[in-house]
């Protein structure tokens, strides 16, 4: 697993070179922000390096690719002083109701052994976070902006694989999460709203991170408008 500093409260993580997760500092430890695959070992190590434990789990939506180390996380830390925090509308859909939202539900949603201690609903705060709503690739997709340094984790609202893309269209270089996407006209209302937050660093589930975003956000967003 490849580790990237890129603030002083934020580390990227990316595992297969692929797929990326978070940590978050905070006074009292760690917020880990999805959790990649096969990857509780070395994310449990990776705290250790930065010498604080993980105090949350936070998760941007339910897909295998993002949730998918979160029970053998949560049977190595135990649960005691470790929350699990799931959006609400996909912790829903994790739970069997397919039917409760219009249109196919794209991607892998795995059976999880863990039960969320939160579920989550825009506006709420996760230490320093922000959950900010973004839903289209899923139904319940949640971002965080850190409120510190605005940095902002959008899970899989864009793409950064050759160029940041929004996942309501493929592209030949990164078309998976455009294929996982459920709904493309909302993920492109989420990526404008969130372009709106101005973050001064963007922050994806697949592919590198952003500094000064702005003009990529809004490039990506032209793109990503029908007809263009």
């Amino acid at each position: 697993m490849r580790s990237v500093q890129l603030t002083t409260s934020l580390s990227q993580l990316t595992k297969f070179g692929l797929v990326n997760a978070y940590l978050v500092r905070e006074n009292d430890g760690l917020t880990l922000v999805d959790t990649a695959m096969n990857a509780a070992g070395e994310l449990i190590d990776e705290a250790r390096r930065l010498g604080a434990p993980i105090r949350r789990i936070a998760l941007t939506h339910g897909h295998g690719d993002h949730v998918g180390s979160l029970d053998q996380l949560c049977e190595r830390l135990g649960r005691e002083g470790v929350s699990v925090l799931m959006p609400a509308i996909d912790q829903r859909i994790l739970d069997g109701e397919h039917d409760a939202f219009p249109g196919r539900k794209r991607g892998s949603w795995p059976k999880l052994a863990t039960r969320p201690d939160v579920l989550l609903e825009p506006g709420q705060r996760v230490g320093s976070l922000e959950v900010i709503p973004a839903p289209g690739h899923t139904p319940g997709q949640v971002a965080y902006l850190d409120t510190r340094e605005g940095s902002l984790i959008a899970g899989d609202a864009f793409t950064t694989f050759g160029r940041l893309e929004v996942p309501s269209h493929a592209t030949l270089r990164f078309p998976f999460a455009a294929m996982a996407t459920w709904d493309r006209r909302q993920a492109l209302r989420s990526a404008i709203a969130l372009r709106a937050l101005e973050p001064a660093l963007l922050a994806v589930g697949h592919g590198r991170a952003l500094s000064a975003p702005a003009a990529a956000m809004d490039a990506a967003i032209r793109r990503a408008q029908p007809g263009a």
